[in-house]
């Protein structure tokens, strides 16, 4: 056989390795996220990954996004490694009808994978407008997984496999939009002044006790660092609900929200994440019950709290 045809030969003979040491990578990091968003932990090196990975778009049906990529994974680890486990010598005709058959599902896995990554790029840079580093990495993943289901088996009909790539990334682009469509109407949740951006609505009501908790926390120095995309942030100010919120000492952190301080909290160093509350020139990050903010800034007031 000519020498020109062993590069070809080898990527046949490894390509369900590659395809599965990748995905497994993807599995490995995605399950990190989606255990991290579930539990509220800070995983991002930068303001822009946290951004991206608090936005609407990062989660569907009410679970993190990442934990569909992490199906995904696994699927392809189980699709490129099914005929592995089968022992030649005792089933050889089960192994080749998994050889056969999982490559095509392994083609449409990866092209559907690759369709949603690409989709997720394009509101990462023009929607969001900010950079995801674990984003990157998974849509680089399921580039090299469409690569490698294509020039990793010897396709009979490229025509064929072309017109199947094209309807797969037709249907998957399709439900995306349709997933993603009450998020880019507003649905209904959040609001877009017209100076910036606000986030979702706050829907809970405040009480006289949170008022007053207010009212302390703005009057005794306290500050509020937080983000109009902030998941974590829009659920201390439903806390607090609508009318105690608008009397909190609160910073916008990002330069897009409404009357944005950036320099101020990029002034404090040791500001790592959102929310974040300054008080007494002590930092407490995280979501806080009311009760230990009124604890940790000396409020004396009522504490029947309604959240």
């Amino acid at each position: 056989m000519p020498r020109h045809h062993q590069p070809n030969r080898w990527i046949h003979r490894r390509s369900r390795l590659l395809l599965a040491a990748i995905a497994t990578i993807g599995a490995i990091e995605t399950a990190f996220l989606t255990m991290a968003t579930l539990t509220g932990g800070d995983v991002c090196p930068t303001e822009g990954c946290d951004r991206v990975v608090n936005s609407p778009y990062a989660t569907v049906f009410g679970l993190p996004l990442t934990l569909f990529g992490f199906l995904g994974y696994v699927a392809m680890v189980a699709l490129a490694t099914a005929p592995l486990w089968i022992n030649p010598n005792q089933r050889k005709d089960l192994r080749q009808t998994l050889e056969n058959r999982t490559w095509l599902l392994i083609f449409g896995l990866a092209t559907a994978m690759l369709t949603f990554s690409a989709y997720l790029m394009v509101i990462m840079t023009f929607e969001i407008r900010a950079f995801c580093i674990f984003c990157v990495v998974s849509a680089l993943l399921a580039l090299a997984m469409f690569v490698i289901s294509i020039v990793g088996h010897r396709w009979r009909d490229v025509g064929q496999l072309v017109f199947a790539g094209f309807i797969i990334a037709t249907v998957t682009l399709v439900s995306i939009m349709a997933i993603y469509a009450p998020i880019r109407a507003g649905n209904g949740d959040g609001a877009i002044d017209p100076n910036g951006e606000t986030g979702p609505a706050i829907t809970t009501t405040s009480g006289p006790a949170e008022i007053a908790l207010a009212q302390h926390l703005s009057g005794s120095g306290a500050l509020f660092y937080a983000t109009w995309w902030c998941p974590f942030c829009h659920d201390q100010k439903q806390l607090f609900g609508v009318e105690a919120t608008a009397l909190l000492p609160y910073v916008e952190c990002d330069p897009q929200g409404v009357n944005p301080q950036p320099e101020v909290c990029q002034a404090q160093p040791d500001l790592q994440g959102y929310p974040s509350w300054e008080i007494g020139g002590e930092l407490y990050p995280g979501l806080l019950p009311l009760e230990q903010l009124a604890d940790l800034s000396g409020y004396t007031g009522p504490m029947d709290f309604r959240h």
